[in-house]
């Protein structure tokens, strides 16, 4: 029996269930960092087996937990190549086909699967929904359940780690300024986090983070690696990426950041000099709008209106439709908050719209 649902896919009370990865490793965002979370035995198993060349396109990898865990199988399922390239097709075509084979060879009587491809994939849901029932819907005897994508999703919760993270000066300097960022309760999005994450380590503490210039501005891919890790003790909301996050730091961790950064002043100092610089720029957008511009000066030599413009529309599209009274009002403020340092821009001073209320 197929058939088709919505809801958690861990939660399914099914004999085997289909993880969705690729064949370098790596489970980081969407259904397989929920699979690595909770089935951390698994994820070490196809660690190994990637190392040793044993998953590949075509082929499940398939790990047993033994007859008493439920559920008992994990039938890693590869979509793509490496994590960075999206799901084809005819990967999943591929991987149905063998998904058949032990399905049949392992006497599955019940399993569940993703979107195979869809979502973080790419692969439009329509397509992969009519592959699956042509490949599942004649097996007999097994009850399938396919979990369908879900439009405007939020980010599932993932299983926070077994064990909370430790506190050091950089995981607490960053829980302070969500605090401080957070303090009129709104949450905070990926994007959002990004940026403050950036700001902390330009204020000086040094996250070893190595930023890079991307489509909503300054990126470091490992940040979200360390949100992950703070996920469920910390913080919770993150989730697994695959929808919208709202970042709320949990009941103590506040309070935890504050003491343990009695000990490390720089710290502490780092934290509270970022919530500084982005005061009044507390959106998507204007902590986008900041962290561009103190980017472009800083780190890509833009000294007057010319290179800054020049390089904003070489950037992006979206850059490029950035207004320059809000370039103004987000370098007036960069360079009177000390974000950037008087010599880095050698131009005449902004000039602010007469609607923007200048700071003492």
């Amino acid at each position: 029996m197929l058939r088709f649902v919505q809801g958690n896919l861990l939660e399914a009370p099914v004999e085997a269930l289909v993880n969705t990865v690729n064949t370098v490793g790596v489970m980081g965002k969407g259904v397989a960092l929920q699979f690595k979370r909770a089935f951390p035995d698994n994820y070490q198993a196809y660690v190994k087996a990637c190392e040793r060349g044993q998953v590949q396109i075509g082929r499940i990898f398939v790990y047993d937990r033994g007859p008493l865990a439920q559920p008992r199988y994990i039938f890693n399922f590869p979509t793509k190549k490496h994590w960075r390239h999206p799901s084809r097709m005819e990967y999943v075509e591929e991987g149905l086909k063998d998904l058949v084979c032990r399905i049949q060879e392992l006497r599955v009587r019940s399993i569940a699967l993703p979107p195979l491809g869809a979502g973080n994939g790419g692969l439009p849901w329509p397509e992969v929904k009519q592959r699956i029932q042509e490949a599942l819907e004649t097996l007999e005897g097994v009850e399938v359940w396919v979990y369908e994508p879900v439009e405007n999703p939020k980010a599932h919760s993932i299983v926070p780690l077994k064990t909370k993270p430790r506190l050091t000066p950089a995981r607490a300097a960053l829980l302070k300024l969500f605090g401080l960022y957070g303090a009129l309760g709104e949450p905070l999005g990926r994007l959002e986090a990004q940026k403050l994450a950036y700001f902390l380590q330009e204020a000086g503490l040094d996250l070893k983070l190595d930023f890079a210039r991307k489509q909503f501005g300054p990126y470091a891919e490992p940040l979200n690696h360390v949100l992950a890790r703070l996920e469920g003790h910390y913080i919770q909301g993150f989730g697994d990426r695959t929808g919208v996050s709202q970042i709320r730091l949990k009941l103590q961790a506040l309070d935890e950041a504050v003491l343990f950064l009695a000990d490390y002043p720089k710290a502490d100092e780092a934290a509270t000099r970022a919530a500084d610089w982005v005061k009044g720029f507390e959106t998507p957008y204007g902590l986008e709008l900041l962290a561009t511009v103190h980017w472009a000066v800083r780190h890509e030599g833009a000294r007057d209106w010319a290179s800054l413009q020049k390089g904003l529309q070489a950037w992006n599209p979206r850059k490029a439709t950035f207004p320059k009274t809000h370039l103004q009002v987000a370098l007036d403020a960069l360079l009177k908050r000390g974000a950037l340092r008087p010599e880095e821009w050698q131009d005449r001073p902004p000039k602010l719209p007469a609607n923007v209320a200048q700071e003492a």
